[in-house]
């Protein structure tokens, strides 16, 4: 299934819709100057396992890499999934210890 994702500025997050318009999951986050740190991921129970927390991931992190910015993955689902994907690297700050 594919889904639209949608930065909702004002609520601060990234919603996830799928064709019919159904709120499918969510991206929070918050925002200074170029630095956006993702604080977390949540999947409605009915869309869970169909990837939509992927669809949502690669979404938010294109987003921030067209637009510059600098992303603290707060959210352990997100941090996860970025241990997966090293083509994000170039703009994740990391430190050097993470509480999983």
């Amino acid at each position: 299934m594919t889904y639209t994702v949608t930065e909702l500025p004002e609520r601060e997050r990234f919603e996830a819709r799928d064709g019919a318009g159904t709120l499918a999951g969510v991206v929070t986050y918050q925002m200074t100057g170029p630095i956006i740190i993702y604080t977390h991921t949540q999947v409605t129970p009915e869309f869970e396992g169909q990837g939509v927390g992927s669809a949502l991931a690669r979404a938010v992190m294109d987003d921030a890499k067209a637009r510059g910015r600098t992303v603290v993955p707060m959210c352990p689902f997100l941090a996860e999934w970025l241990d997966k994907h090293p083509e994000y690297n170039a703009i994740v700050a990391r430190n050097t210890r993470r509480v999983k």
